[in-house]
């Protein structure tokens, strides 16, 4: 007798002009439901349609591109750095990151799996309301993995999974600030207690945001790897006027002007709050600017470098020093 063929499913996205329920792109990405809802109002992507009935329908591209996303997220990428990336971008990405990572970067499953259960406790004590230890755990923590380790492989995946939390409505407002509050001292300490380098390597950074950036935890990261790496910084703190920002830069004589971005911002802004700076600034003076605005990362212009991952920022340094 011969076997009989068993039926198979067409794959809807052959068709290009399929339309897919959010349930359907949830078995086709692996991504709930919950999290595609979530990155729509946080990142604007993905961004269906609506059927009749009032209920969402992902076109193919869409779903091609969360599928990608899904494949970075596996390699450790978080929403942040990738969501709403183009083609190109999330292309160049899987290039890196899967099909050939950089073994710098990559983690053994073990030291992920003890980071992400780091993560998990420190998010329950946020939980139970317990700032003497949750600061007590994050002071260890640094202490025990050194500053360099503690910032990009522990706060860095912590600050997007508070952000996730509260978004999801585990957390409210009230929480999220508690723990900004607290890891901002916690970094404020480690920086304050290194010890000063007899003849700074430069650039002079100066550090700040723009005006309606009230964000400054990710500068102060930033801070902090610059001066383990020798770097001398000037901090003017969040929501500075351009204008200052240009006097500042030209008072303090600095080298580089850092500037932090969320998401929050719309493009166009970032992008006229970029163009005028450059207008201003010398063109000795280098602008750096990094953050989870996707807009960065998809619009080049000529004298400003975009810092995608903290892990990019020593490279940064090195490059500068070596043209100086």
């Amino acid at each position: 007798m011969t076997p009989s063929t068993p039926p198979t499913t067409p794959n809807p996205l052959k068709n290009s002009n399929a339309r897919l329920t959010i349930a359907a792109v949830e078995r086709e990405t692996g991504l709930g439901k919950d999290t595609l809802r979530v990155w729509e109002r946080r990142y604007g992507f993905p961004t269906p349609t609506r059927d009749t009935a009032g209920d969402r329908l992902y076109n193919a591209e869409q779903v091609r591109q969360l599928k990608w996303i899904s494949r970075l997220l596996d390699a450790g990428l978080r929403p942040g750095k990738i969501v709403g990336l183009d083609d190109a971008a999330l292309q160049a990405l899987l290039a890196q990151n899967v099909a050939a990572p950089n073994p710098q970067l990559s983690k053994t499953k073990t030291a992920q799996s003890a980071i992400n259960s780091m993560i998990g406790e420190l998010l329950s004590t946020i939980g139970k309301h317990d700032p003497r230890s949750l600061r007590h755990s994050l002071s260890r923590a640094q202490l025990r993995m050194g500053l360099t380790a503690f910032i990009t492989d522990l706060v860095a995946p912590l600050n997007t999974a508070v952000g996730e939390a509260w978004a999801l409505g585990r957390f409210e407002v009230f929480e999220e600030h508690l723990y900004t509050e607290i890891i901002t001292s916690v970094l404020r300490h480690a920086i304050g207690s290194l010890p000063p380098q007899p003849v700074p390597q430069g650039p002079k950074v100066l550090l700040t945001t723009v005006p309606q950036e009230q964000h400054g935890l990710g500068l102060l990261m930033v801070e902090a790897l610059l001066v383990l790496d020798g770097c001398s910084c000037v901090s003017l703190g969040t929501q500075t006027p351009l204008s200052d920002i240009v006097q500042a830069a030209l008072a303090h004589r600095v080298d580089v002007v850092a500037l932090s971005f969320t998401n929050q911002h719309k493009a166009s802004m970032v992008q006229a709050s970029l163009r005028e700076l450059r207008e201003q600034l010398p063109a000795s003076t280098a602008l750096w600017v990094g953050g989870d605005c996707p807009v960065l990362y998809q619009w080049p212009q000529a004298g400003i470098s975009a810092v995608q991952h903290l892990s990019g920022l020593q490279p940064l340094v090195t490059q500068w020093r070596h043209a100086h």
